[in-house]
């Protein structure tokens, strides 16, 4: 750690040198040890060790950045030139700031020395377990990784934090084949701290799997209805990014674009939903300790019981707003669990659908969206009533929750993020054809 620290004094002392009103610098080394699986066979073992540097500096009121991905002298002299150079030419802007000095932490979390060993048997395991147990599964790729990082975070107003983690994690793509059928693709991935997990039990996997082999008995869906859709909580995962991301991120609040912009303190959701950004939980796997802007990071709710209670904005956005920065950069989020089961919220859907995966493109500023309905079942009379493929799920983000139907009493742990099912009414299906 004292080689990055001297690293970040040398750095910052090299942009005030050159003429910098205020510097910051993250610099950073770790390695990964890698464990690859193709097509149901062990293709890849390696280690890549990586270091680097991020720099920004503030002259006139204008910004420079700088990136190096080696801590050699001459590469960094070179950034260091490249980021002063960017000021010279940048937009004169008065959001623009460091962090002021907080009490100086060092933070220590997770894993710090892997059992490679000891993960690689997991890793057998977890092939042979599925190679037995669904034949019909083929995992296409499996990387599973331990990752080990250390990072310093300075700036010239004294501000100097330390980090140091590790941590394992598993992601993988697969399909469903026999002799007739294929379905398509599906992703899962979960970071934990034991080398001895059970990965097939870890997170969705094993329910993910076992909705894969049903897929192969997948229908094309025709005609349209407008319904209740019910999102898995790996879903639900990526609406919730959007959701953030659309209506109370930097952008949509700096552009005024956001349908929230003048709802803090008010309804924006029902009342059974609460989402909280957790970076500091002990059910969150190394989540953030230091913002992106340089501050210590806090858990803090962003909707509480329907009610929208703060936006996610760096300090920049929150200066340019004049609005509050939040208390965390980090994406670990989790929504509440509610109180009935995936299958008394099943129960009482007449007509719905269950989506495991979403592939379309962004949402619209107001929040509308659309796109096909990937991995899903139909669900008819309180029933799940089969696989269906070829079909479209259209509604808005904003007004989708407000129509909550029912938050079940099961989340899915990821590691990085906690997230039950959640169904909503008055989202339209229909045949993609």
């Amino acid at each position: 750690m004292e080689n990055l620290k001297k690293a970040a004094e040398y750095i910052l002392s090299s942009l005030k040198n050159g003429g910098a009103d205020d510097a910051q610098v993250s610099v950073s080394e770790g390695r990964v040890e890698e464990f690859n699986v193709d097509a149901g066979e062990f293709s890849l073992i390696r280690s890549v060790f990586n270091s680097g540097a991020s720099m920004k500096v503030i002259k006139d009121m204008r910004k420079g950045t700088a990136a190096v991905n080696q801590l050699d002298k001459e590469a960094v002299d070179n950034a260091v030139a490249e980021c002063l150079a960017a000021a010279e030419t940048g937009v004169r802007d008065e959001a623009l700031s460091i962090a002021e000095k907080e009490e100086n932490c060092d933070f220590v979390s997770g894993a710090l020395s892997p059992d490679k060993e000891a993960f690689f048997k997991s890793l057998i395991k977890f092939n042979n377990d599925v190679k037995e147990q669904f034949p019909e599964i083929m995992l296409e790729q499996v990387i599973a990784s331990y990752s080990y990082g250390k990072h310093v975070f300075a700036n010239t107003n004294g501000v100097l934090f330390t980090e140091e983690d590790g941590s394992y994690s598993v992601s993988i793509m697969y399909s469903a084949h026999n002799e007739e059928n294929v379905t398509s693709f599906n992703c899962a991935a979960v970071d934990f701290l034991d080398p001895n997990q059970d990965i097939l039990e870890s997170a969705d996997i094993r329910t993910m799997l076992e909705r894969a082999v049903k897929e192969l008995e997948s229908q094309p869906f025709s005609g349209k209805f407008t319904g209740t859709a019910v999102f898995s909580p790996a879903c639900l995962c990526d609406f919730i990014s959007n959701i953030t991301d659309s209506f109370a991120g930097d952008l949509a609040l700096i552009e005024g674009t956001s349908p929230w912009k003048d709802s803090l303190g008010k309804e924006v959701a029902g009342k059974d939903f609460t989402l909280c950004v957790i970076p500091l939980s002990e059910d969150i796997v190394c989540g953030e300790r230091i913002t992106s802007d340089g501050y210590k990071s806090e858990n803090y709710d962003i909707i509480k019981d329907g009610i929208l209670e703060s936006f996610c904005l760096s300090e920049y956005a929150a200066r340019k707003t004049g609005l509050s920065r939040s208390p965390s950069t980090s994406g670990c989020v989790r929504v509440n669990s509610g109180e009935k089961s995936l299958e008394e919220i099943i129960g009482g859907i007449e007509n719905g659908i269950l989506v495991c995966r979403f592939s379309g493109g962004e949402p619209a500023g107001n929040g509308d969206f659309s796109g096909v309905a990937k991995n899903s079942f139909l669900i008819s009379q309180g029933k799940i009533a089969g696989a269906i493929s070829e079909t479209m799920i259209s509604g808005n983000l904003a007004e989708m929750l407000k129509n909550i139907n029912g938050i079940s009493r099961e989340s899915v742990n990821y590691g990085t993020c906690i997230m039950p099912y959640a169904a909503f009414d008055g989202i339209t299906v229909s045949g993609a054809n």
